[in-house]
């Protein structure tokens, strides 16, 4: 393709995702690509560049469209993005030339409008402190309560692409061995700091067709999620509950730190979802795991009571820490998610609990950064729950059979960010069942998968 027709379908394809603002812009890019197989790898990867380009400086670009006169539409984000990212307007014009497969010529009020951006970067310092940061102005007061004095470089970070992050698969090979089968495949991965198993690779690349993944021996998983699963320290022969467990990506890691021993149930209330498990479960040469649909007005859970060794509750949260991944799901929260999350968040909470055997571990987890979400539930529950106790993660991460070395963060939570740690924004805390459960009614609040 053409530079100029690689800009056409970037202006296509932010055209297909603003058409589908409540569908991933994954999922649409997805879709837009399934539907032109004649676009090669090349051609896509810079299709996608320019248009995530755009979805990350979304605010700022709307901002500086608005300072021009102009109504926001994909074709003058494209072009507003790449007169701020260095290009000249002379540049802007030749690729917005009508020629065959490009973009039609920019009209003389486009050019007008376009003009006053020349020059400038996307940066400026009369744009509000959302719009510069790029996050919602709702959002924009927790975020400071959450970050300080950090928050714009933590909002840079997360501004930034994420690399791709797979977990090796230690039932099938080493790390090692994995780095080897990437490598014979062209792809160079390296350790990460954080995960015993976890292999990094810079920017996108599409592992999912190589042997390495194909057998089972790499799967793709956030570093931050490697370690929360890790920290879960499900072991041979213990029972464990992954109560809301998705697409099933933690697991898969629980199933492996178990050595396909003991007895692992995947719970959601989404039947997609379990079924979609069976394919990675399988790839994966897992067999310790049964799916369990929770529906209202079961009584599994009653009759399970107190008989598990582990529970991971992967909440539905805000996502607030995958937003350097999903850049446009920033556009997608809104306040009244965060307040129906939080509610439902304690219920499933509440509910999972009562899983946990006396001795047993309760891990809660979220990929979310704002405090609603992770301390201030885990205090609320344990203010309500005096037969829990938090286990401090100095002490947590000590015992969890494959982490080594001090954890990354001091204080008694998980908290991973991408600025200081490298992956998505994660939260985790460990609570124990230090006292018998007391016998209540079965919760009406339900898991909805978790974030892998």
């Amino acid at each position: 393709m053409t530079p100029a027709a690689r800009i056409a379908a970037a202006i296509e394809l932010l055209a297909a995702i603003e058409g589908a603002p409540r569908k991933p812009a994954d999922a649409v890019a997805n879709d837009f690509f399934r539907n032109r197989r004649f676009i090669g790898s090349g051609d896509r990867r810079a299709i996608s560049e320019r248009t995530w380009g755009v979805i990350r400086a979304r605010r700022r670009l709307d901002w500086w469209l608005q300072q021009a006169g102009a109504r926001t539409n994909p074709r003058l984000l494209v072009a507003a993005q790449l007169l701020l990212t260095g290009w000249s307007l002379d540049g802007v014009a030749q690729s917005f030339s009508g020629g065959q497969f490009g973009p039609t010529h920019l009209s003389q009020a486009e050019k007008a409008m376009l003009g006053g951006l020349e020059t400038h970067t996307l940066d400026h310092p009369a744009m509000p402190e959302a719009v510069r940061l790029e996050v919602p102005d709702w959002v924009l007061p927790h975020l400071r309560a959450r970050f300080g004095d950090a928050l714009a470089e933590e909002m840079a970070a997360m501004g930034e692409p994420a690399p791709l992050d797979l977990r090796v698969n230690i039932l099938k090979g080493s790390r090692e061995q994995a780095r080897a089968a990437l490598a014979a495949e062209g792809i160079e991965a390296a350790p990460t700091p954080l995960s015993p198993w976890g292999l990094r690779i810079p920017g996108r690349r599409l592992v999912s067709a190589g042997p390495a993944f194909q057998t089972g021996l790499v799967e793709i998983q956030d570093e931050g999620s490697q370690v929360l699963s890790a920290l879960v320290d499900a072991r041979p022969q213990m029972r464990v509950a992954d109560w809301c467990a998705g697409a099933g990506g933690k697991t898969l890691a629980l199933a492996m730190t178990m050595q396909n021993g003991g007895h692992i149930v995947a719970c959601d209330v989404s039947v997609p979802r379990l079924d979609g498990a069976v394919r990675r479960l399988r790839r994966a040469g897992v067999h310790n795991v049964e799916r369990h649909l929770i529906e209202p007005g079961s009584k599994w859970a009653k009759r399970r009571a107190a008989s598990f060794d582990r529970v991971l509750v992967d909440a539905p949260c805000t996502g607030t820490g995958t937003w350097r991944r999903n850049p446009d799901a920033r556009t997608r929260l809104g306040e009244r998610d965060l307040l129906e999350l939080v509610p439902k968040q304690a219920g499933i909470l509440e509910a999972a609990a009562r899983l946990v055997r006396k001795g047993g571990r309760l891990v809660y987890a979220t990929c979310s950064v704002l405090t609603q979400e992770n301390e201030a539930q885990v205090e609320a529950f344990l203010a309500a729950h005096p037969d829990f106790t938090l286990v401090p993660l100095a002490h947590a991460w000590a015992e969890a059979t494959f982490l080594s070395g001090p954890p990354p963060v001091d204080g008694p939570y998980l908290r991973l960010t991408p600025l200081r740690h490298g992956t998505d924004g994660f939260f985790g805390a460990v609570l124990e069942r230090t006292g018998a459960a007391e016998p209540v009614a079965e919760p009406a609040s339900e898991p909805t998968g978790g974030q892998g």
